[in-house]
């Protein structure tokens, strides 16, 4: 049996990573900010200085408590009055970006068949997000948290890719053996990081982010096609 790690966006999810961020900042400022009278500008600085948080964590708190230690810091404002306002924004307005989805090669299925091959089957998304929030991106594809055996979200995770600490917790948390793992991603750095621990990986193309330019042949690569034709070798 192997276990096998897919990455959320730009892999599960045939979307564009630059455009996603850009929508969704625009969204949940206007949310949040008028909700809250706060200004938006000051509210994306807010958001995006807790996000640099989480991804920096050395794994002494959980990335929520990462997140909102610094929410409170720069705004004075108490979790408990903000956090109800962003979980209810991701069970419902965020729904909305799914406009930018592009076509999809049917990752359903493909998770589907895995299941049937008897694969453990972990979401190794950057867990900078709550739970609900990962599960509303995922109904875009017609799945939903359920469909996994593991899913990473801020609140049970402490580190954060392109940590090696952040797959070595997911290793340690569902009992895992790294020469049994397969990690699927379509971001060189963050993804592929995971071959440096000793797992087998994949890198999808379709959506590739490489932002250090570093020669992908040194990993087993392809598009869409290629990728079902490798989960089927499993």
């Amino acid at each position: 049996m192997k276990t096998v790690l897919f990455d959320l966006d730009g892999t599960i999810l045939p979307i564009d990573q630059e455009e996603f961020i850009q929508k969704y900042f625009q969204k949940i400022t206007s949310r949040i900010a008028k909700e809250k009278q706060m200004d938006p500008e000051h509210l994306t600085k807010v958001i995006w200085s807790g996000t640099k948080g989480m991804v920096k964590n050395d794994g002494t708190k959980m990335n929520r408590d990462c997140f909102y230690e610094i929410f409170e810091e720069l705004t004075g404002e108490k979790t408990e009055d903000f956090e109800p306002a962003f979980d209810d924004f991701y069970e419902r307005e965020f729904d909305e970006l799914k406009e930018i989805m592009k076509e999809s090669y049917n990752s359903k299925k493909m998770i589907a068949r895995l299941k049937e091959k008897g694969h453990k089957i972990i979401l190794a998304t950057a867990p900078v997000f709550p739970r609900v929030a990962v599960n509303t991106r995922l109904s875009w594809v017609g799945l939903s948290v359920n469909d996994f055996d593991y899913v990473t979200s801020y609140e049970n995770s402490s580190y954060c890719k392109p940590s090696k600490k952040y797959y070595q917790e997911i290793l340690e948390r569902n009992h895992a053996e790294v020469e049994d793992c397969v990690m699927i991603g379509n971001n060189v750095r963050e993804d592929m990081v995971a071959k440096e621990l000793g797992m087998e990986v994949f890198l999808l193309t379709d959506f590739l982010e490489n932002p250090e330019d570093q020669d992908i042949s040194q990993y087993r690569n392809g598009n869409a096609e290629d990728l079902l034709a490798f989960v089927e070798s499993l």
